[in-house]
């Protein structure tokens, strides 16, 4: 039943968006959800409502004088090559390449180091706008076949094609409604995870339950494929298989939410073999690094909140001895290569990388450059030879070639960038006491000489959740913010795993106001030091990022200047209903529960839009293919704001069509959403950056 049309008189003339009677009850709360119908994604009311949407939008930030000039500053600077580390499967390499301004990066092949380049798979020709895009790509232990799934418009399903590399012939393979699935290859076919196919009006939006796990055998049909395990009796119980480098075991995982995973082997080397516990539950997380000199090792945290490598005997799995015991800082993750255990460590969101010896003895430390990140090996078990990234906020990604047996490494890869000087810039670690004095840190960004005289144009950005990391990367359509006075800074908030298990439970379920303490008090903290001033303040995130800029949007509106929610999970009380979203309730709890309704519809960006409050110009950005958090939320939060607020900002959603959670997303793409972003900033603290 219609009862009335939100109508906001606005001088920015948003839509009208009706609004319907639906109201929950929660446990005796009396919950409205006028704008519940933006939930049918295919209805053509909902698609002529983005229409109109997108017009008021686009209309605005066209219209601001500075943005082609930010649009063609983007599209110089992005114009360069970027590589990938080679990475080796049979005799030959491969990497990833992209000249600079192509959609999407091309897949290369090498028949030795200093070879020819060859191209394998080009994802630039599967769609004439590039919204297609390589999700994930595996070889065949052999070298002889290349399996490759694809992703259309952003969407997390994908369907995989199966290429023979020598003839470069693509076979009749193919594999739909995957999702959420690695290829692992094994013999002459490979393993992955399926969900049922949904309803083709409901497939962006539907939950995913029954995930089951298949082999596919090179040269059959789908319908042929051999189902390797189910478990019809825990629908939202998500399942992965891949074997180990050797192929001596299958390992399957099984996980309820985003936290925690139970962990199954299977001796094939056995026919009929079954699947052995080594972890059931979901209190832990366990993660086969590789199966070496007939144990597998095992990257876990229990008992470990810092993580550690323990050792198993597949055939005495009861016994589960430490291999690399858990430290201070927090291990990462660990790969086989050059007969040696590579161990990435975290200390304080930057990377620090040692090696050790199958025994778990301590061997030496590879020397990075300095506070970044570092990308992980690409090495194989045996080999002397591998390949590693490293980046930072000021350094664009470099490839090192790594020799085990010298220890020494090599510039393999550098980009060139013309034009920016990085040596200007300089980072910062900083840290600041949250609200109840626990100690976060933070990096900022800017211009060497750069005066604190509380005037800078800031862009802060944050996440914390899921046991995410922060740690320092380099976007070079950031660096037009940089180069033009701006400060960039990353809060580690909690919610992420910089400090480990601890630090994430931190930021969970009861304790997710600590999030929006941290991030609030990291904008206070810049404020107090005079790196800037709430007219000088943008604030941006993502996915849960884009939950925490809303609720502090809501919670502190005078602190901030611009609020840029992407993709965010704005409605918390309705979240699990759609796609994958119950697996978040580790993190965020469900509102079918007493308790954490309380908790949840205390902090619910779309239910506490507050009228007769002065809100900060504010961006909404989703796309119209993300069936990660569904568009819905930004789509009910942006009705919903647009309608209680009165005042002079700017209240807008900007609604990428053939887009999705931001996976893939063409370089086109990427460029124009820059430009926005910048623009809305730039108009909104009243700066001209090009004056």
């Amino acid at each position: 039943m219609i009862v009335s049309i939100a109508c906001n008189k606005s001088k920015y003339n948003y839509p009208e968006t009706r609004k319907d009677s639906v109201v929950n009850n929660y446990f005796g709360t009396q919950v409205p959800d006028p704008y519940r119908w933006l939930e049918n994604d295919t209805s053509e009311e909902t698609k002529n409502w983005v229409v109109a949407q997108n017009k008021v939008t686009f209309s605005y930030l066209n219209a601001i004088p500075f943005k082609q000039k930010i649009v063609d500053r983007l599209t110089e600077i992005y114009n360069y090559e970027r590589y990938s580390a080679p990475f080796k499967q049979g005799t030959r390499y491969f990497y990833y390449k992209n000249n600079g301004l192509q959609n999407q990066s091309v897949l290369y092949m090498l028949e030795k180091l200093d070879g020819e380049p060859k191209i394998l798979l080009d994802p630039n020709t599967l769609s004439k706008d590039g919204t297609t895009a390589l999700a994930t790509a595996e070889v065949s232990k052999d070298g002889k076949y290349l399996a490759y799934a694809v992703s259309v418009g952003g969407s997390d399903w994908n369907e995989i094609f199966v290429k023979e590399i020598e003839s470069d012939k693509k076979l009749d393979d193919h594999v739909k409604w995957v999702k959420f699935s690695g290829i692992s290859w094994y013999k002459d076919g490979f393993f992955y995870s399926r969900y049922p196919q949904p309803k083709e009006n409901k497939k962006l939006t539907t939950a995913n339950t029954n995930s089951k796990v298949y082999y596919h055998k090179i040269g059959t049909s789908q319908n042929q494929d051999v189902l390797i395990y189910e478990n019809p009796k825990e629908p939202n119980r998500m399942y992965g298989a891949y074997a180990t480098e050797d192929g001596a075991f299958l390992i399957l995982t099984e996980s309820e939410t985003t936290s925690g995973n139970g962990l199954y082997i299977k001796d094939l080397s056995k026919e009929n073999a079954t699947f052995v516990k080594v972890a059931d539950g979901f209190k832990y997380d366990y993660s086969v690094v590789d199966h070496v000199n007939g144990k597998l090792l095992i990257l876990t945290n229990e008992n470990a909140p810092h993580y550690k490598l323990i050792s198993v005997d597949p055939n005495n799995i009861s016994k589960k001895p430490d291999l690399i015991p858990e430290k201070s800082d927090v291990l990462t993750g660990c790969s086989v290569g050059g007969g040696k255990i590579s161990a990435t460590y975290m200390k304080d969101a930057y990377s620090k990388v040692y090696f050790y010896g199958f025994d778990g003895k301590l061997q030496s430390e590879l020397q990075l450059p300095g506070i970044g990140s570092f990308g992980g090996f690409s090495s194989q078990k045996d080999d002397n030879i591998g390949f590693y990234s490293y980046t930072s906020f000021t350094v664009p990604t470099v490839i090192y070639k790594y020799d085990f047996s010298t220890g020494i490494s090599e510039i393999y890869r550098t980009p060139e960038i013309k034009g920016i000087d990085f040596d200007q810039y300089t980072t910062e670690q900083v840290f600041f006491n949250s609200t109840d004095g626990t100690r976060v840190p933070m990096f900022i960004v800017y211009k060497k000489g750069m005066k604190l005289d509380g005037y800078n144009p800031t862009l802060l950005y944050g996440y914390g959740g899921f046991n995410i990391s922060l740690t320092p990367s380099f976007n070079i359509l950031r660096m037009l913010w940089l180069e033009k006075g701006g400060v960039y800074v990353m809060v580690n908030l909690r919610g992420g795993g910089e400090y480990g298990e601890d630090w994430h439970k931190a930021g969970t379920l009861q304790n997710k106001q600590n999030v929006f303490d941290d991030f609030i008090a990291a904008a206070e903290f810049l404020i107090a030091k005079k790196y800037t001033t709430p007219a000088r303040l943008a604030i941006e995130g993502g996915s849960n990022g884009g939950l925490l800029i809303g609720a502090v949007t809501n919670q502190r509106p005078e602190l901030f200047k611009v609020a840029l929610p992407h993709v965010g999970v704005l409605d918390m009380l309705r979240y699990q209903y759609f796609t994958i979203g119950r697996a978040w309730s580790s993190d965020y709890g469900l509102s079918e529960d007493s308790v954490m309704f309380n908790v949840l519809y205390k902090y619910s960006p779309l239910h506490n839009i507050k009228e007769k409050t002065e809100y900060p110009a504010v961006m909404v950005l989703t796309g119209d293919h993300d069936d990660r958090v569904v568009p819905a939320h930004s789509f009910k939060y942006a009705a919903t704001l647009q309608e209680k607020y009165k005042g002079p900002n700017p209240v807008m959603i900007r609604i990428e069509t053939m887009a999705g959670h931001g996976a893939g997303k063409p370089t086109a793409k990427r460029i124009e959403e820059a430009a926005d972003i910048w623009a809305f900033i730039y108009e909104n603290m009243g700066i001209n950056p090009f004056k």
